[in-house]
């Protein structure tokens, strides 16, 4: 048996998540009912705080992730991008369509954008080429992020797409480009048409090119 006192309503409501039972305000009707299980229970020290430790949960609705490090910028680093992962987690899980990721579909729209632009003439023809090369920023900053030559990859990422790979990206485990599809790097597509959206009000907007817009639409 273990006593525990002022636990958060919070944490009362993830640990019946996980483990199961309910939660009680008086010990006068327990039964095998109300109980919740997990194959272990302990209590452990972590740093300067002590934490309980639920393990083998019956339910696994919930769970902790525990972070760890040297410096508490880095903690905090690490928490950010565990939070961006498990948000996109989330969205692929309620959006059941899926593209290629690592700048794939940017760079075919920027191909398609730049063939358009190739078709007409006089100065419209630079907020299309304008249009097309604010989309390749989206592998740019990813080969940045990584520590990748940008410059080589991008270049990579243009032939290929003009030869007819359309799933081609960047691939930062192996620091080239490849078919991310094949790959498995994935990312929904709503969030390539979040990336859409933003891009074209920009654009107009920096380019004052009502004419553009309005062609595109």
């Amino acid at each position: 048996m273990f006593c525990a006192g002022r636990i958060p309503q919070e944490d009362l409501d993830r640990v019946m998540a996980a483990c199961g039972g309910s939660i009680l305000t008086t010990v006068s009707q327990i039964d095998a009912s109300v109980l919740g299980k997990c194959e272990k229970f302990y209590e452990q020290q972590v740093g300067s705080e002590r934490y309980n430790f639920f393990e083998g949960c019956a339910r696994h609705h919930a769970c902790t992730l525990l972070l760890r490090g040297g410096a508490e910028q880095f903690i905090a680093e690490t928490e950010r991008s565990l939070h961006d992962a498990i948000m996109i987690v989330r969205r692929a899980k309620k959006n059941d369509s899926i593209v290629a990721g690592g700048g794939a579909i940017e760079m075919e729209l920027s191909r398609h954008l730049r063939a358009k632009a190739k078709t007409i003439a006089g100065k419209e023809q630079f907020f299309w080429n304008a249009y097309a090369r604010s989309f390749e920023i989206i592998p740019q900053q990813l080969c940045y992020n990584a520590g990748i030559d940008a410059i080589d990859i991008l270049n990579k990422l243009r032939h290929r797409h003009s030869i007819g790979e359309i799933w081609a990206g960047v691939d930062i485990h192996k620091e080239e480009v490849g078919d991310n599809l094949a790959a498995c790097i994935w990312e929904p597509n709503v969030c390539t048409f979040a990336v859409v959206n933003l891009i074209l009000p920009e654009c107009h907007y920096r380019c004052d090119g009502s004419r553009l817009l309005d062609s595109v639409n």
